[in-house]
């Protein structure tokens, strides 16, 4: 059985951006698809990082679920911290072969590069199962390499992968240097030989099945490939030939296509640096609560939506609850949504809308011109967007220089008839945290505005801002 390594979240850098429920939702998707190993993002230092990967871990039921750490024993603690609850974790250790990117990149002397990667893939090992990756292995020195991959499986590395990082080998060179390593490393035989190709010669995918047939069991690719191996491609061919190559794949080929398509409409999603980072339309998560339901339990359900309350705000948000859950059968997840906007962390407005103007038609983009308070000085801004509510929080955005991810947004009546009262749903991720805002009006685009800004406000409130 050939393992297949997912590596499309770690190549977002080059070319594409999800944001951070779509990644959870990326991650569920390729478990189900039965990709073996999940590679994540690593840490790079804030909350929100740890809180994705714990999310990533606790979501993904059957695939392994691999994080990179850094060459320190900090990275290892904290990376570990955050993927200890998936079923299945793994931790990996990146560190480079090639005299350029050892000295260059980490300046390190091929004796000192050595050491770390014994000492960190130790550290990991004795936590969990760990991947050693040579980087640009095809660059380096082969005694180096043979000795820097005998050090990761002395340290207790179970799997080692090689990668082709600039990409420059042929199908032939590739399954060549293969064997010479296989033949140089006997200890290659007791763990799992991995590989991975970039595509600079539109070759990644004959490559890495080239080092099938000389023996390899892991395989980088990606659902969305930017500069690897094509997933798609590589499954089809495995699954095909897997005979011809003594080799057989776990992904579920009925699911190929929709999955991919899922993933690939997700990736190709365009958005600039001052669009708004819509993550869609919230999937009910099966959270049901009766007026029978204790304060714990209602509280347990507001922190799986993202919530972090206080004491204080947990009994304010329950007693609305108790108001709202003896007038209906069940309270589902937008009920709660709401009823945690409306009742959790009432605080005085940093920012105050004074007025606004939209303009929007089927010819012309949308354009919000709006003017806010804060601390009795006016501030206004003008903005183009996909649409009038686009438009306006992004307008917003340029007046308080602020940007969060919007984590949610939802739209629902209050009463009907053509006067009809809206409601909506803000929530707005800052480090990790989910704030809420809620805005009524029977102008929709007004009270988005209100729902947006009483969000903002409680992060304003919890950071300080005056």
């Amino acid at each position: 059985m050939i393992r297949i390594s997912d590596i499309t979240m770690s190549q977002q850098a080059e070319g594409f951006c999800l944001s951070f429920r779509e990644k959870i939702e990326l991650a569920k998707l390729l478990d189900r698809l039965g990709a073996d190993v999940i590679e994540v993002e690593g840490l790079h230092g804030s909350r929100t990082d740890a809180l994705r990967i714990k999310s990533i871990a606790v979501a993904v039921t059957d695939s392994i679920v691999s994080a990179p750490v850094e060459l320190n024993a900090q990275s290892i603690a904290d990376t570990w911290n955050a993927l200890q609850e998936a079923k299945h974790p793994r931790l990996q250790v990146c560190a480079p072969v090639s005299s350029v990117q050892m000295e260059y990149l980490f300046h390190k002397k091929p004796e000192a590069m050595l050491k770390a990667i014994s000492e960190t893939v130790s550290a990991c090992a004795a936590l969990c199962d760990t991947e050693y990756v040579a980087q640009d292995a095809t660059r380096s020195e082969s005694a180096f390499l043979h000795e820097a991959i005998r050090t990761a499986i002395a340290a207790g590395a179970k799997t080692v992968t090689v990668l082709d990082s600039a990409g420059t080998m042929l199908p032939e060179e590739f399954s060549a240097f293969i064997s010479d390593l296989v033949a140089g490393v006997p200890e290659l035989k007791d763990v799992t030989l991995g590989v991975g190709c970039d595509n600079a010669l539109s070759m990644a995918d004959s490559c890495v099945i080239a080092a099938v047939k000389a023996g390899v069991g892991e395989i980088k690719a990606a659902a969305y490939p930017v500069s690897c191996a094509n997933l798609t491609s590589v499954a089809r061919i495995l699954a095909a030939k897997g005979a011809d190559l003594g080799a057989s794949v776990g992904i579920d080929m009925p699911r190929l296509s929709r999955c991919v398509e899922q993933i690939q409409r997700m990736c190709r999603s365009e958005r600039s640096k001052t669009s708004m980072n819509v993550s869609g339309i919230r999937e009910d998560e099966g959270i049901y609560l009766t007026a029978h339901d204790s304060c714990d339990a209602v509280t347990a359900a507001i922190e799986k939506l993202g919530y972090e309350l206080s004491q204080e705000d947990r009994l304010k948000v329950y007693d609305a609850f108790m108001q709202f859950a003896e007038k209906r059968d069940q309270v589902g997840i937008r009920e709660l949504d709401a009823i945690v906007a409306s009742a959790a962390m009432q605080v005085p407005p940093t920012y105050k809308l004074e007025n606004y103007v939209i303009t929007s038609g089927s010819a012309i983009s949308a354009t919000a011109h709006m003017k806010l308070t804060k601390n009795g000085q006016s501030m206004e801004g003008v903005y183009l967007g996909d649409g009038p509510i686009d438009a306006a929080f992004l307008a917003i955005e340029q007046i308080t220089g602020r940007h969060y991810e919007l984590d949610d947004f939802q739209i629902q009546s209050v009463t009907e008839g053509r006067a009809a009262m809206g409601q909506t749903i803000v929530r707005l991720r800052s480090e990790g945290k989910v704030y809420s805002g809620r805005g009524i009006s029977t102008d929709i685009v007004g009270a988005s505005i209100q729902a947006y800004l009483n969000a903002l406000n409680k992060i304003a409130y919890e950071e300080g801002e005056v």
